[in-house]
């Protein structure tokens, strides 16, 4: 009998170390099996690298010819540096257009826009972070541009500049309370008494008289031009020096003037849309494409369709394209656009008043 316990308890032993044997097999699979998994998921995110990445821009119309050079140069380094392939979707239209879009739900990646003003409601709408202006070279000033005067053939009521406006010279605009474009052009007018030394008095009176004179109000810069060579009204459309240096280009020998003893830097941002990258998952190739448009290369295309690159060697090449302005000031000299905004163009502020004493 205790024989017989004896090889029962070796066999009992031997079962024993047998299921332990079992479980550390079973034990060390599981870890390589693990292991391999783990080895997978580091290896997605790379093998993810290799698969075309979408990109969408979004910015206003006058930019496209542009982009439309910039765009394949930099899909060409972004390819050649990490072998993988971007491909951008494009929206183009008017600048304030364009932010309420986004805000509404264009999932840009990417935005560049008229104007800073424009760029800030996509921020308080909580898609951009507070300080996208500091992210980027030139406080993310992409371009810049000037006002010009396009005036009728020959210029009959002889424009030379701001002095000239007012009186019987019809000046064609946009509203700025509806056109984010048409905040420049009345800023560059009151700009003009105020920079040089003139009183908020003067500058209000100069506003009134030239506003007096304008027959229409057409709703964005599109249609102001339309109003002014299609309809035939006024004798001068305050435009924008790269719309007509890209006219110029197109065969459309616009005459215009550029007034060049004072003048208001059109100064472009551009910006991340952070809340969408995030969401797509692009944030390292939209940062590096808004990277890449500071650059010479960029930046030459730019230069070419007409805007003033902030690139100093790129400006200094194409310096002869752009008459130099003697007294060049910003929407900062004004206080900013949040200070701008309510000041003039909220209801009640003095665009209003201007428009209520000219009823």
């Amino acid at each position: 009998m205790l024989k017989l316990m004896r090889r029962l308890g070796s066999v009992g032993s031997f079962f024993s170390l047998f299921l332990v044997g079992v479980g550390l097999c079973l034990t060390l699979a599981a870890c390589n099996s693990s292991g391999s998994n783990s080895a997978s998921s580091a290896a997605s995110p790379e093998s993810d690298s290799t698969q075309p990445v979408n990109l969408t821009l979004v910015s206003y119309a006058v930019t496209q010819a542009a982009y439309e050079q910039i765009i394949p140069k930099f899909v060409t380094k972004w390819q050649a540096e990490h072998q993988q392939q971007v491909v951008f979707d494009q929206s183009y239209g008017g600048s304030g257009s364009q932010a309420r879009a986004v805000i509404d739900g264009l999932e840009a990646d990417v935005v560049a826009l008229a104007l800073a003003l424009d760029t800030q409601k996509i921020e308080k709408a909580g898609l951009i972070d507070a300080g996208w202006e500091k992210e980027l070279p030139n406080d993310a000033i992409l371009h810049q541009s000037v006002a010009a005067l396009v005036t009728r053939a020959g210029n009959p009521k002889n424009v030379k500049g701001w002095q000239d406006l007012g009186g019987d010279v019809q000046v064609i605009t946009a509203n700025p309370k509806t056109s984010g474009g048409a905040r420049w052009n009345f800023m560059a007018l009151w700009g003009a008494v105020t920079q040089k030394g003139g009183s908020e008095a003067e500058a209000l009176e100069y506003t009134r008289a030239v506003f007096k004179n304008v027959p229409v109000l057409p709703k964005d810069a599109r249609e102001a031009t339309d109003v002014f060579f299609k309809q035939g009204q006024g004798d001068v459309l305050i435009n924008y020096e790269n719309e007509v240096l890209l006219a110029k280009q197109k065969g459309e020998n616009l005459p215009y003037v550029v007034p060049t003893d004072v003048n208001i830097s059109i100064d472009n941002p551009v910006a991340v849309v952070d809340q969408n990258v995030e969401k797509h998952g692009t944030r390292e190739v939209a940062e590096a494409f808004v990277q890449f448009l500071f650059t010479p290369a960029a930046q030459e295309e730019f230069a070419k369709v007409g805007f003033r690159p902030v690139d100093q060697n790129v400006a200094a090449k194409y310096a002869s394209q752009f008459p130099k302005i003697t007294q060049l000031f910003t929407v900062q000299d004004l206080g900013g656009w949040s200070k701008v905004q309510s000041e003039f163009f909220d209801d009640g502020a003095v665009f209003d008043k201007i428009q209520a004493s000219e009823r």
